[in-house]
């Protein structure tokens, strides 16, 4: 395994405002890497919030919560480029004025349920900021690309786990997308011998998230007292990801160069029911009643998603079971009652 020094990196982080991204500038640069933040704060962020006025309780909430992710971006000195990733000749220019040897690609609509509903909105904040993003890089001094991808690109699992091998069959909109993301950076390495890293994440969970993915959203029904809606029978089983893990797997591959031209599962690397989750809830709000409704048909059959293949290569070693990392996520939610 050769190591990279994170010290002194340049690293570019496209859609760096948002959930995973505003954690993982904080902790690069807290190992001294040199963190540039790109965002519009327009995609399930500032912009977005603040002009949705469905749900007045949620919006000031998160409204919170992204500014708290500023603010700690500020505290960090990081500096946050407030551009449009979709325009090409923007992003070029401000990517040019630190010349990145490392940029990771998170701009997109993060959620599967509004890609389906919006296709057009999806493939351009998605597929075409990733375009760009390889466009620059294949022609400046980029030596890694990592790209998100997720989970959702193996559709129905075949069995209880998934490997980086296992043929990907996705559901709907964002699944497709995200393997159409998969394939076009491929082929810039194949074409440009531009170095690359995807990277496939799972359910993940965490302080300042604002998606409203499904723990999040058990949460704050909880703390409003609202029931928890299930949809199927709470038996489907998710690969469950803190994003402490997150960060830590990303750390590691951009650490090392056995990454490299990889396909890494990034998860906790173990799958739980839903029903196992709404128990940690209860234990912390035992009155709260569950609504159990039909599953979506494009929600696929899910299950672990094996972390060998990074645990071996780059290091990887999850550390949080919801057991620990999803009762850290409530308890954060309780200090802010």
């Amino acid at each position: 395994m050769t190591t990279i020094p994170i010290e002194g990196r340049r690293v570019a982080i496209i859609g760096g405002a948002g959930f995973i991204g505003h954690n993982l500038a904080l902790h690069l640069k807290s190992l001294g890497a040199d963190v540039h933040v790109v965002d519009s704060l327009q995609v399930n962020n500032l912009g977005a919030i603040s002009s949705d006025m469905s749900d007045p309780d949620n919006r000031e909430l998160y409204i919170g919560f992204i500014n708290e992710r500023l603010q700690l971006l500020r505290d960090a000195k990081i500096p946050l480029h407030v551009e449009d990733a979709r325009d090409y000749s923007m992003l070029c220019r401000t990517l040019n004025t630190f010349k990145p040897q490392v940029i990771f690609h998170l701009a997109a609509v993060a959620h599967a349920n509004r890609s389906n509903k919006d296709p057009h909105s999806t493939f351009d904040h998605s597929l075409r900021t990733l375009e760009n993003a390889l466009d620059y890089s294949r022609g400046a001094e980029v030596e890694h690309f990592v790209y998100l991808s997720s989970s959702m690109i193996y559709g129905n699992f075949p069995g209880a786990f998934v490997i980086e091998d296992t043929p990907c069959e996705p559901l709907g909109i964002y699944g497709a997308l995200k393997f159409s993301g998969e394939k076009i950076v491929i082929a810039y390495n194949q074409v440009f011998d531009l170095p690359y890293t995807i990277v496939r994440p799972s359910a993940l969970y965490g302080e300042r998230c604002v998606s409203r993915r499904v723990g999040q959203v058990f949460i704050e029904n909880a703390m409003k007292g609202k029931e928890l809606k299930v949809m199927g029978d709470g038996e489907d089983k998710l690969d469950f990801t803190y994003i402490g893990d997150m960060i830590q797997g990303l750390t590691k591959i951009i650490g090392n160069t056995n990454s490299h031209n990889q396909l890494f599962n990034i998860t906790y690397g173990g799958s739980r029911t839903i029903k196992e989750l709404i128990e940690i809830v209860q234990q912390h709000f035992p009155d709260i009643k569950v609504n159990y409704v039909p599953r979506d048909k494009l929600m696929p059959h899910r299950g672990t998603l094996s972390v060998d293949k990074a645990r071996e290569l780059v290091g990887y070693e999850p550390e949080w079971p919801i057991d620990t990392g999803f009762v850290k996520y409530i308890e954060w939610y309780k200090e802010r009652s």
